[in-house]
C-alpha cells in the first residue's frame, strides 16, 4: 500500500540487484581473486557442487564451486582448514548476497611444488585448455595406435599385452621418450609431434607408471600441456596410479587411471566384437532370408501374371475353349442325329402304315382294271367289266355283276 504523501521510487529490488551485479562485473579486480580464509560450513551436495564459507576474525564470505571444477580438485578442504580460493565475485539474486564462485582451492601449508601445480592448473584452465567442448572423441575401432612412453617402463609391456589380447588387429607404433628428468619434456613433445604429424595414428597413448609428484612433474609442464591440447590426434593419458593427477591428464581427450586402463579404453574387446559380429551375421542372414522369401513371392506372382498374359497361355485357353466347343458340337450333333432318327422312324412308321401290302394284310384288296388302273371309285367300272383283285397272298380275276351306289 502506497503512502498518502508523495515518495519517489527509484528502484525495484530486482533492478537494484541487477545494477550491483553489473558494477561487480565491470570491476576487473573482482573477476580474478585469490582469497585467504578459514573454511566453515563445508558441504558437498548430491549434485556434486561444493558449498563453503571463508572467514577470518572480522568477516565471512559465502563460496560455491560447481561440479565440473570440483572434479578437477586434488582435494576438498574440510571445516577449519586454511586455504586460498581462486575465483570471481558475483551477487546471488535470490537472497541478495554476494559470493565467491571458486574454481581452484589451495591449502595453505602445502608444499611449494603442489602450490606451483595449482597455480599452473588455474592458469591453463583459464586459457580454456581443459574445456570439455574441445576434447576429441576416441575412435571405437582404431587401426593404428601410437604409444609415447619410455622403452624401459614396466607399463609398456603391460600395455602391449593388453592391446594384443583385446584387439590384435591394431597396428602399434611406439615413439620412445624419457618420462622423468631434464630431458623428459622435450623428448615427450618430440614424440607426440612425430606421431601426430607424420605417423598419424587413430589415437595416441601417453603413459608412464606411478611415482611421486617429483617423478611425474614433467607431465605438469606448460609447454607439454599446450602441445597435447594442439594435437589433431585424440590422446589418452594413463599416468601414474588412480590417485595421481597431472596437468597432461586435464588437457588430454580422456584420462585413464593407469597405463593398462588406457590401453583398455582405446580398444574394443575382441570377444565382444566376435559376439557382436555373430549377432550381426545372424541378423544379416535373417534379413537376407526374409528378403529372398519376399522376392520369391513377388517373382512367383510376376511369373503367374506373365503366364496369364503369355501367347502359350492364350493358346492353351483357346485350346480349352475349342475342346469345350467340340464337346458342345458333339452334343449338338448327337442330339440332332437323335432327333433325325426319331423323325425317320416316325416317317418310316407312317410310310409303313401307308404301304399297300400292309393294308392288304389287314384284309383289304386292290382292284385293278384290265388297263392297269387302280379302281378307286365305282364310277371307274361298268357292269360286266373284268377286273383283277389283288390280296395279300395272291390275286384272282373277277367280273362286275352289279354296281351299287351308297346313299
Amino acid at each position: 500500500m502506497l503512502p498518502l504523501f508523495d515518495s519517489p521510487i527509484n528502484w525495484t529490488v530486482s533492478q537494484l540487484t541487477a545494477y550491483l551485479q553489473q558494477l561487480i562485473a565491470d570491476e576487473e579486480a573482482l573477476r580474478d581473486l585469490w582469497v585467504l580464509g578459514e573454511v566453515s560450513n563445508a558441504t558437498k551436495s548430491t549434485s556434486g557442487h561444493f558449498y563453503f564459507t571463508l572467514k577470518d576474525a572480522f568477516a565471512s564470505l559465502r563460496c560455491v564451486m560447481w561440479r565440473q571444477q570440483v572434479s578437477y580438485q586434488l582435494f576438498l578442504p574440510k571445516n577449519g582448514d586454511l586455504i586460498i580460493a581462486h575465483g570471481y565475485l558475483d551477487i546471488y539474486p535470490p537472497n541478495g548476497t554476494y559470493q565467491l564462485y571458486a574454481d581452484n582451492l589451495i591449502g595453505v601449508g602445502a608444499g611449494v611444488l603442489y602450490q606451483e601445480f595449482l597455480y599452473r592448473k588455474a592458469k591453463l584452465e583459464k586459457e580454456g585448455l581443459f574445456d570439455a567442448q574441445r576434447k576429441k572423441p576416441i575412435p571405437a575401432f582404431p587401426r593404428k595406435i601410437g604409444i609415447v612412453t619410455s622403452l624401459k617402463a614396466a607399463a609398456l609391456q603391460d600395455m602391449l599385452n593388453t592391446l594384443r589380447r583385446r584387439f590384435p588387429l591394431a597396428e602399434v607404433i611406439i615413439a620412445p621418450a624419457s618420462v622423468q628428468g631434464d630431458d623428459a619434456v622435450p623428448t615427450l613433445i618430440n614424440a607426440l609431434k612425430l606421431l601426430d604429424q607424420e605417423i598419424k595414428p587413430d589415437v595416441i597413448l601417453l603413459a608412464r607408471g606411478g611415482g611421486s609428484m617429483e617423478d611425474l612433474w614433467a607431465f605438469n609442464d606448460e609447454t607439454l600441456v599446450r602441445t597435447i591440447a594442439s594435437l589433431e590426434t585424440p590422446i589418452v593419458t594413463g599416468i601414474g596410479h588412480d590417485t595421481d593427477f597431472t596437468l597432461a591428464d586435464f588437457a588430454s581427450d580422456l584420462r585413464a587411471p593407469t597405463p593398462t586402463a588406457a590401453a583398455e579404453m582405446v580398444t574394443p574387446n575382441l570377444t565382444d566384437i566376435q559376439v557382436s559380429l555373430q549377432n550381426l551375421a545372424q541378423r544379416l542372414q535373417n534379413a537376407i532370408s526374409n528378403r529372398l522369401s519376399t522376392q520369391r513371392d513377388r517373382l512367383s506372382q510376376l511369373a503367374h501374371r506373365l503366364s496369364l498374359s503369355s501367347p502359350l497361355n492364350q493358346v492353351n485357353v483357346a485350346r480349352q475353349r475349342l475342346d469345350e466347343w467340340s464337346r458342345h458340337l458333339d452334343l449338338h450333333l448327337t442330339h440332332t442325329i437323335q432327333q433325325k432318327h426319331l423323325k425317320v422312324e416316325l416317317f418310316a412308321h407312317r410310310l409303313a402304315s401307308l404301304n399297300p401290302s400292309t393294308i392288304l394284310k389287314r384284309g383289304y384288296a386292290i382292284l385293278i382294271k384290265q388297263d392297269g388302273e387302280i379302281v378307286r371309285s365305282v364310277a371307274q367300272v361298268r357292269v360286266g367289266a373284268s377286273i383283277q383283285a389283288r390280296l395279300k397272298d395272291g390275286q384272282f380275276d373277277a367280273r362286275v355283276e352289279a354296281i351299287l351306289n351308297e346313299g
